[in-house]
């Protein structure tokens, strides 16, 4: 009797069952760090946002502080920043009323909470950023209550 040559079906299935548990496995590690990956790009996009307006401030004195799409248009942040989200974060900036304009305050929060991020950040013209576990209002005295964030 000649033997065939080959990988019986229960070998085949003990391989596949190995590469399913080791998928298991990993695959919360991946999200895990996917979602540290976009949370430290939404603080380093937020840092950006507070760059650029402090820029722009000081180099338009007589405007203040400005919007997501003046910072884009004055070439201080790109194009994917200026619409407002980056990374699984949206990115929202509030200004003051008054001419010109002494406050702002951007907000970064995730676009699907628990997938993308957990973390939501604020940043003002202190150029203190914070991490919070809510969403910041970009109102009256919105970085408050937050964890200040090395500078």
């Amino acid at each position: 009797m000649k033997k065939q040559k080959g990988f019986s079906l229960i070998e085949l299935l003990i391989v596949v069952a190995i590469i399913l548990i080791i998928a298991a496995i990993a695959v919360p590690n991946l999200i895990k760090s996917k979602m540290a990956a976009n949370e430290a790009s939404a603080v380093g996009s937020v840092r950006t946002i507070v760059t650029s307006e402090l820029t722009y401030s000081s180099t338009n004195p007589g405007a203040g502080y400005t919007t997501l799409g003046n910072l884009y248009s004055a070439g201080l942040i790109d194009s994917v920043l200026g619409a407002g989200s980056r990374s699984g974060f949206n990115f929202t900036l509030g200004t003051s009323s008054d001419t010109p304009v002494s406050q702002f305050t951007v907000a970064a929060g995730p676009i699907t909470p628990g997938t993308t991020g957990t973390n939501y950040y604020c940043g003002d013209q202190t150029a203190a950023i914070q991490r919070g576990s809510a969403s910041f209002s970009t109102s009256a005295n919105p970085c408050t209550g937050g964890t200040p964030i090395g500078q």
